[in-house]
């Protein structure tokens, strides 16, 4: 099939990549001039195991091509994807500016004889195909067109595997047509698939962050009740998790979630339930656990320190987690700020996000160096913020060796306690026994 997927960030990238490999014809369009030039010529923006390879492959064998022409995309495929970022705002709710723009760029080029399938890949409020309906229909009144809701479930990290070995595939359409058209974009990838109307797809997506974000809140929860009772919360998490309703999965204590997707969804759940009058507090207390949590983790190492001023602290990770280079909302960057305001003296390294927090400027004050060996010389602290397997690998007496003193803070329960004990770290870990 011929597919164009407006926005070549994270989603369309990965998706337009995918979807040559399976044999589609895509044609990825942004309107970056600078970005869809440096792909052309083989540049990937963003780190993603399997990513670039999968790029030049298709590439390579012309079932993929960039593009800043919405025209071009538009005329030459049956099926258009809308991939464009949906930002926050302040009071939480999500800027839909780009995906109006989109749509009316769309209106601008749609022919009156060709139908076409328009599709919100983006993580959108519910309600939002109505308005790029409403969108099309004001700015192109021949039109033969219809929308469909298809949200992604792509983990940073895992992203090219999770769609080409998807668990389900979720189509939110009120047209027969629409839906058969897109039954054959994924048939490649047989994975079953659930047709909903376009508002419950929407809120799939809202729904399912939110239910693993709250996993993820509820065992942290979990985790200060053990370190004030002297349990263990990796026990407690495998007790529950082996009930098959429940299921081990996002049940791992630690300094909290973040990213790109997680703090936004939720925070956008909780502005579309205010807006339709049925308040999920229930949301609200997952994001208060989670704020928690890393000021409990800070409250520890300021224990531990006593003073932060001029303590000279390692930290390794700056990545919201392991196998991306993506720094948005990270936890771990965060937590290096909250040293820096307090006057300690902060060496970081991560093994995939030093260009991006170099080019975002997100921890200006810390000093960023090239190896995890580097960044504990003479540290009087390390803290492990994310848990990349290069640093579950570390050899722990070399670390030890050039440390000023020999004190960790596991902010992921990398590390096993009772080895770290016995190498004589002064080990303190989430929700675990020292």
């Amino acid at each position: 099939m011929d597919l164009c997927i407006i926005g070549s960030g994270y989603v369309g990238l990965v998706s337009g990549a995918c979807f040559a490999e399976v044999g589609h014809r895509v044609i990825c369009v942004d309107n970056d001039i600078k970005k869809v030039k440096s792909l052309q010529a083989g540049h990937i923006p963003i780190y993603e195991p399997g990513l670039e390879d999968l790029v030049h492959r298709n590439v390579a064998a012309k079932r993929l091509r960039f593009t800043d022409s919405i025209e071009d995309g538009v005329d030459n495929s049956q099926v258009i994807f809308i991939a464009v970022p949906t930002p926050p705002q302040p009071d939480g709710s999500v800027d839909l500016s780009y995906i109006e723009k989109v749509a009316r760029e769309i209106a601008g080029v749609l022919k009156p004889d060709a139908y076409r399938v328009v599709v919100d890949k983006s993580t959108v409020p519910v309600k939002t195909g109505e308005k790029v309906t409403d969108t099309i229909k004001r700015y192109n009144k021949g039109a033969a067109f219809d929308v469909v809701s298809n949200p992604e479930f792509l983990r940073e990290g895992c992203a090219v595997d999770d769609l080409m070995k998807p668990d389900r595939i979720v189509i939110g359409s009120n047209s027969d047509q629409a839906t058969a058209l897109m039954k054959k974009v994924y048939e490649p990838f047989m994975a079953p698939v659930l047709v909903t109307d376009i508002n419950s797809a929407e809120l799939i997506k809202h729904a399912a962050n939110s239910f693993l974000a709250l996993k993820i809140s509820y065992i942290n929860a979990v985790s200060a009740i053990c370190d004030a009772s002297g349990a263990d919360v990796e026990m407690v998490a495998t007790g529950i998790g082996t009930d098959k309703r429940i299921g081990r999965n996002f049940l791992n204590a630690g300094l909290g979630y973040g990213g790109s997707c997680f703090p936004k969804d939720i925070a956008a759940f909780i502005h579309i339930a205010d807006e339709l009058g049925v308040p999920f507090t229930l949301l609200k207390e997952v994001q208060r656990i989670n704020a928690d949590q890393r000021t409990r983790f800070l409250n520890r190492v300021r224990k531990a320190l006593w003073v932060l001023r001029d303590k000279r602290i390692a930290v390794w990770g700056l990545t919201f987690k392991p196998d991306t280079d993506d720094i948005r909302s990270s936890v771990a960057i965060d937590i290096v700020n909250d040293f820096i305001k307090e006057g300690a003296v902060v060496t970081a390294y991560d093994p995939k996000g030093m260009e991006r927090a170099r080019e975002l400027k997100l921890i200006e004050g810390a000093k960023l160096v090239d190896s995890a060996m580097e960044a504990v010389e003479g540290a009087e602290l390390l803290v492990l913020a994310t848990e990349w397997p290069e640093f579950a690998n570390a050899d722990l007496a070399e670390v030890k060796s050039k440390m000023h003193t020999p004190m960790v803070f596991d902010g992921r329960n990398l590390f096993d306690p009772k080895t770290m004990t016995e190498m004589g770290f002064t080990y303190h870990s989430i929700g675990r026994p020292s």
